[in-house]
């Protein structure tokens, strides 16, 4: 195995699937994601940018590690948080999908706690 990238997104890890709104579109209604949820995606894509690994569209098979260090000790899904993060890897095109093809496995990942530091910690191996 060899490590492709290793990199820090500052800021509080948020969920997806638990921050989201129903809208009306017409007749019909629509999921969209929460307000500070995109303002987390909008600043992991400029993180990822000033990190320079935006626009690397990775797409062989990865384990995908991830550390996160929540900024309080509540109860958090470690799946909803690596959903959120994996969606946010793909817009910023660090990878090419978040297809199993691709992030085959997320061994290693787990929730922590830092009160002065929340982050998630990204590591993506490669696997052969």
């Amino acid at each position: 195995m060899d490590t492709k990238l290793y990199f820090v997104i500052y800021g509080n890890p948020i969920t997806k699937k638990n921050h989201s709104r129903i809208i009306k579109v017409g007749n019909y209604h629509k999921i969209i994601p929460s307000k500070p949820y995109v303002e987390y995606e909008k600043d992991f894509i400029k993180q990822c940018t000033l990190q320079r690994v935006k626009d690397m569209n990775l797409n062989k098979k990865y384990n995908i590690e991830c550390h996160y260090y929540m900024k309080t000790r509540r109860k958090v899904d470690l799946t909803n948080l690596l959903n959120g993060t994996m969606d946010c890897l793909v817009a910023a095109r660090v990878i090419e999908d978040d297809n199993c093809n691709i992030a085959y496995s997320h061994d290693g990942s787990f929730v922590g706690y830092d009160k002065e530091n929340p982050r998630v910690e990204i590591a993506i191996i490669e696997l052969l």
